[in-house]
């Protein structure tokens, strides 16, 4: 799997390219295998239908499997996304209901640490600039853990409390976040998925050996079909990787609560 990640990192197109020929070429073996075998009146096409039938079932429902597996990563990163970006908020209100010099100080790296996490989302497929903004968020975290460690030993009530309870929140939200936009199909799933379209494409390709002349502008169309769902399955369990990103738009709402500090922003508490 790494294989195909790394060269849709660099194109997506090519990686569907790769796909389709590892199809077509599987089909074209089959084909010839049945061919073969027709010429020899070695083969029973009814009983190859069977198999053929219950190849491409298969094959539908490991498509599906993994086509399920996919959306709930990409709905978990959008979900993370907005958890982490409520949690800035609170403990960006929390900072400034606290009114203390040091939690001033708090607030305002909070705003900082909101466009650190959301250059981390942001991001693209750049190692060295994902690895630039973790390193910037932990600073961010190890400066406002020191402040509102400041807080709590110099006012031990339930406010600094509730203050650091919102930090560590905020703290476990980036990791949850981080964790989701680097979590992938699993490499076991992925070769499944592979391995049953090949065998697919191999049991059509014998079939219509069988049978007669070959139907290749169909199959082209049918292995089009398949590759673009395949593409679209590793685009939605890998962040980063194509169309499917991200939305980074909560990050401006609780931006937009900063400006307008007087009130509580929405879905904050």
């Amino acid at each position: 799997m790494s294989v195909f990640i790394a060269i849709a990192k660099v194109s997506v197109i090519a990686a569907g390219l790769l796909l389709l020929v590892i199809q077509l070429a599987a089909y074209e073996i089959g084909y010839s295998v049945g061919r073969q075998a027709r010429i020899r009146s070695k083969a029973q096409p009814e009983n190859v239908g069977v198999v053929v039938g219950g190849m491409l079932g298969l094959l539908a429902f490991v498509l599906a499997l993994t086509l399920s597996y996919s959306s709930t990563r990409f709905n978990e990163r959008r979900q993370d996304t907005l958890v982490e970006a409520n949690a800035i908020g609170t403990a960006w209100l929390r900072a400034q209901a606290v009114g203390s010099r040091e939690a001033s100080e708090v607030a305002d790296l909070l705003e900082r640490y909101l466009e650190a996490r959301e250059g981390f989302v942001r991001a693209e497929r750049d190692d060295e600039a994902i690895e630039r903004t973790n390193q910037e968020t932990s600073r961010l975290q190890r400066e406002i853990w020191n402040r509102v460690t400041a807080i709590v030993r110099e006012r031990p009530d339930p406010i600094a409390a509730a203050l650091m309870s919102a930090v560590n929140e905020t703290f476990d939200a980036s990791t949850s976040e981080r964790f989701a936009m680097e979590t992938r199909l699993p490499s076991q799933i992925f070769w499944l998925l592979l391995g049953v379209i090949v065998l697919a494409m191999a049991s059509l390709g014998y079939q219509f050996g069988l049978k007669g002349p070959p139907v290749r502008f169909l199959v082209l169309l049918l292995t089009l079909i398949w590759t673009a769902i395949v593409i679209d399955i590793l685009d939605l369990a890998t962040a980063r990787l194509g169309a499917f990103r991200t939305d980074v738009r909560v990050y401006d709402w609780t931006r937009q609560g900063f400006s307008g500090s007087a009130q509580p922003a929405a879905g904050h508490r």
